[in-house]
């Protein structure tokens, strides 16, 4: 089971997690509700973005950390849960403690097996992988056959990637959708990735009309070996095959 507590209103995130009785507040179902915790006994709850739960919240959560039962909102009785709980958070959690938003006690109940997953921007080794993953996944949702160049990959390499995996998959689906044929070029990248990249392709020496030739000729001669000849990878490029034919005779 898994919850987002940074997507749920504070007014409806402990009835989520604990449930609540009947007649318990205006609105509530008249036979009352399980929470996550009484579903998930003798199972798994995963709490995503656990930074966001209130302290009143917190402080109720360490205590079915210590007597593993909960009680649900206007009810009485404790109930005996089991679970094996799993949170991750996207803030350092001793910096929300230093700033009193986020319980001391709570985090050395809950840091028993700590896994640090480094941003993005410090394993991009793992950008390709996660590119063409949700490349496929997007291709089959949308009915597409997109690939991407390498020329446009060592853009998305460059990047930062603020938003980590997440960005990631928002760009890869935006590409998807927006980008004319099958085939994904440095040119089609969103502006601040396009730009970010450019920069790091600049040359010394060279003016900025040539090293934009320079880049279009080698995302041409990539399109041609890929599918073989110029006609086939006219589309592919967005553009008909007799314009395409009159660039290689200027670059040659």
């Amino acid at each position: 089971m898994k919850i987002n507590c940074g997507a749920i209103p504070e007014n409806l995130l402990e009835s989520e997690l604990f449930g609540y009785e009947r007649g318990a507040f205006t609105g509530a179902r008249k036979e009352g509700k399980s929470g996550l915790f009484e579903v998930a006994h003798r199972g798994t709850i995963f709490l995503d973005e656990v930074e966001s739960m209130p302290m009143v919240l917190q402080s109720k959560l360490l205590r079915v950390l210590q007597n593993f039962e909960i009680t649900r909102v206007g009810g009485t009785k404790p109930i005996k849960v089991d679970v094996r709980l799993i949170c991750a958070s996207n803030q350092d959690l001793k910096d929300l403690i230093g700033k009193k938003l986020f319980r001391a006690d709570l985090y050395y109940r809950l840091n028993v097996i700590p896994i640090y997953i480094p941003p993005l921007r410090e394993r991009r080794d793992d950008i390709p992988y996660l590119v063409h993953f949700f490349l496929n996944r997007y291709n089959k949702r949308h009915g597409t056959k997109k690939t991407i160049s390498k020329e446009a990959m060592d853009h998305l390499l460059t990047y930062s990637w603020p938003g980590n995996v997440r960005e990631v998959a928002n760009v890869v689906e935006r590409l998807v959708v927006i980008t004319h044929g099958d085939y994904i070029v440095p040119s089609n990248l969103p502006r601040e990735i396009f730009e970010k990249g450019t920069r790091d392709f600049l040359e010394d020496g060279l003016t900025l009309k040539e090293q934009l030739d320079k880049i279009e000729i080698t995302i041409i001669r990539k399109a041609i070996e890929k599918y073989g000849s110029a006609r086939k990878a006219a589309p592919h490029l967005g553009m008909d095959s007799t314009s395409l034919t009159r660039k290689l005779k200027r670059y040659s």
